[in-house]
């Protein structure tokens, strides 16, 4: 992910914000920013906050095998620290927006992707001189909130 991935008319309502190269899960990123895409601001916001505090689960759609049923949603996990990130990549296109002029009370996500980053390697000490490789994964999160417009 070089850019942003949305290339629409950014000089009119539009607040956009990105992470690049956030230490967590791809595929936990993929089903917390598929269950806040469309939501308003504020409810992305409570669910995000929801889910570090362990109160509400994402479900997972996607990558669910063998992940366990949650009351109300089936398949589902709560990943803090994906959550925990997410929600800071939020908060600044929250005050991208403020700084542009946008009303918040009408902002939704309109956009939320996110791309696999770069693999950090590393080793990890081992019992009589060895070593295993210890390999991290990064990913890169984009977020674009937009105006409601009205009717």
């Amino acid at each position: 992910m070089r850019g942003y991935t949305y290339t629409g008319d950014t000089r009119t309502s539009v607040a956009r914000a990105r992470g690049f190269e956030l230490p967590m899960s791809p595929k936990k990123t993929y089903e917390v920013l598929n269950a806040i895409r469309g939501r308003p601001l504020d409810e992305a916001r409570d669910f995000l906050e929801n889910v570090v505090a362990l109160k509400q689960a994402v479900k997972f759609r996607r990558y669910n095998q063998e992940t366990a049923h949650k009351k109300g949603i089936g398949p589902g996990r709560y990943p803090k620290k994906v959550a925990r990130s997410v929600l800071q990549v939020l908060q600044n296109a929250e005050a991208n927006a403020e700084y542009e002029g946008l009303d918040t009370d009408q902002l939704y996500i309109f956009v939320a992707a996110s791309s696999r980053g770069r693999i950090r390697q590393a080793s990890m000490p081992r019992a009589h001189g060895r070593a295993t490789a210890w390999n991290e994964q990064t990913t890169s999160v984009e977020i674009v909130l937009r105006e409601r417009e009205e009717e």
